[in-house]
């Protein structure tokens, strides 16, 4: 076992599917010789080559483009989108195309392709590259859509990405690029579609998301010294999400909070908090409690990038407030 960077996994866990099968090809921005502009993909380059690693114009229509059509002839695509941001301007060929393809063609056609992108804030790269966009995608039918949070989880949730037969948005948090964990040697593989119990309590549970799940836990951390024991639930992955690990755990405790980095207006959290309320209301001992990021624009401002996204002091002292309540 080694430590490695998240960023170093995301490397990691490409060359693992590339290595395991030739038919994964990766194409992107930078990704090549540059070894992206997270310096997230060195070496891979050198490793597969030019055939199976390529350097593609400024043009995420064209990117998304050629993996679609890669992966109808039997090739498995892993494309790079640099920011998630800039699925806007390609946003037709992921939610009209892309998603719809095995639809309509009766199943004739699939789409085994892996799309990934730095997602998130807190770097202060302004409102254009900045925002946390999984909850876009988790709006189109035929799509699956997952956020690691820790350097292992990239590297078994990439791998789970790539050998599924459906198209799947990856999301790397920017700002988890640098953080180093623990991480098996060998082959990791996971399954889509599994939560994790980070840390377990008996008073409330709390769910999170790929920056936030490190929040959540030292925000737990603090409210045991209150004696407020809290559950930390790591979603990973939102579709499909893994309902029956929420739901028992919010059954446990009886109460729930979601901490989420998209804008509060239809966050991933608010569909979350939709299943419980439907299939688990009377276990409930108090109001659903979602802590969210404001519907605004995500400032470039430090100290108002940093008020916005839910903030370890802030997912604290809203789980105190509310218990105390």
């Amino acid at each position: 076992m080694a430590e490695l960077t998240y960023r170093d996994a995301v490397a990691r866990a490409i060359a693992q599917e590339m290595a395991r099968d030739e038919r994964v090809v990766f194409l992107g921005e930078d990704v090549g010789a540059p070894g992206g502009v997270f310096k997230a993909t060195p070496g891979l380059l050198d490793r597969f080559g030019p055939e199976r690693v390529r350097d593609t114009p400024i043009s995420e229509q064209a990117i998304l483009g050629a993996a679609m059509g890669a992966a109808m002839t039997g090739l498995r695509p892993i494309a790079e989108i640099m920011f998630a941001d800039f699925f806007a301007v390609c946003w037709d060929v992921v939610a009209n195309q892309i998603a719809k393809a095995r639809y309509m063609t009766d199943g004739q056609v699939s789409l085994p392709l892996v799309i990934r992108a730095a997602n998130g804030g807190g770097l202060r790269f302004g409102a254009q590259h900045s925002q946390a966009v999984e909850n876009w995608a988790m709006a189109v039918p035929g799509l699956k859509v997952v956020a690691p949070a820790t350097p292992r989880d990239v590297i078994g949730l990439f791998a789970a990405a790539v050998r599924d037969p459906d198209p799947v948005l990856f999301f790397e948090h920017k700002a988890l690029y640098p953080v180093k964990a623990p991480v098996p040697d060998g082959e990791i593989v996971d399954t889509l579609g599994t939560a994790v119990v980070r840390r377990a309590g008996d008073d409330v549970t709390v769910l999170a998301l790929a920056a936030m799940v490190p929040r959540a836990l030292a925000a737990a951390d603090r409210l045991a010294e209150d004696g407020i024991e809290a559950t930390v639930v790591d979603v990973r992955s939102l579709v499909p999400v893994d309902t029956r690990t929420i739901l028992r755990e919010v059954a446990h405790t009886g109460r729930l909070f979601t901490v989420e980095e998209n804008p509060r207006l239809l966050g991933w959290g608010a569909e979350v908090v939709s299943i419980v309320a439907e299939e688990c209301f009377w276990k409930l001992d108090g109001p659903i409690v979602r802590i969210t990021t404001p519907h605004i624009p995500l400032p470039a401002a430090d100290f108002l990038e940093d008020q916005a996204i839910p903030s370890v002091d802030r997912i604290t002292e809203t789980i105190r407030t509310a218990m105390k309540s």
